[in-house]
């Protein structure tokens, strides 16, 4: 078994470091990758820059270079579902590229031909976040995340995403991810701490709460982790 363990930003992946102690630096593909052992199974961390294509880079480079055989995403997202609220975890059950656009060719939104608009997370892993979460004394919600190189700020934009994929969140990597995992068969999950609201100033709320929801996500995805070895 070997651990890949996936953030957009340095400070997603900072608290899972500081969880590991000691590591293992290697640069490889224009990226830092922290290699470590962790109760006795290989563990890789990298943060990959935001956005679809360095996501996209990162979590091909884990699999077929440092040949990990599950990957979990810690991060934060932007709620549009009116239940979450700042600090809430959401759970991807599955997720859509809501930038993908040929609708011109008569296409559903998020759909290029020999794909799916959706790309669904491993069952086991989601369920296995649910025992985590009871044992924490907290919750988490299984919901549709959706992604796009772009941070939405404008509430059209966000009512049209809900409308064509029924989302609840919004980010920027995690179908990326799923899209490599799934073509690969690696079971993936992705976790999202939620940094601002639909009803909130964006740029305000990421700015004064992205740091300590990345760290509420950080803190599950370790406790996921020690589940997955024990």
């Amino acid at each position: 078994m070997k651990i890949a363990i996936m953030g957009a930003m340095p400070e997603e992946v900072a608290p899972i470091l500081k969880k590991l102690g000691s590591y293992k630096t290697t640069k490889y593909a224009d990226n830092e990758y922290y290699e470590a052992t962790y109760k006795g199974v290989e563990v890789v961390v990298a943060y990959s820059k935001i956005g679809k294509v360095f996501s996209t880079l990162t979590a091909s480079t884990m699999i077929q270079h440092f040949k990990c055989d599950r990957l979990l995403f810690s991060g934060v997202a932007g709620g549009i579902n009116p239940n979450l609220k700042i600090g809430d975890l959401i759970v991807a059950s599955k997720l859509a590229q809501h930038d993908l656009d040929i609708t011109a060719f008569g296409h559903p939104l998020g759909f290029v031909p020999g794909g799916s608009v959706f790309v669904q997370a491993d069952r086991e892993l989601i369920e296995l976040s649910k025992e985590v979460a009871l044992e924490l004394g907290t919750t988490v919600q299984e919901g549709i995340i959706a992604t796009g190189d772009q941070f939405v700020h404008d509430a059209r934009v966000k009512e049209n995403i809900v409308k064509h994929f029924n989302a609840d969140a919004l980010e920027m990597e995690g179908a990326s991810v799923g899209v490599i995992c799934d073509a690969l068969g690696i079971a993936f999950f992705i976790l999202r701490a939620i940094s601002d609201t639909a009803d909130t100033d964006a740029s305000f709320s990421f700015d004064e709460f992205m740091e300590s929801s990345a760290i509420i996500s950080a803190e599950f995805i370790m406790k996921m982790v020690d589940k997955i070895v024990d």
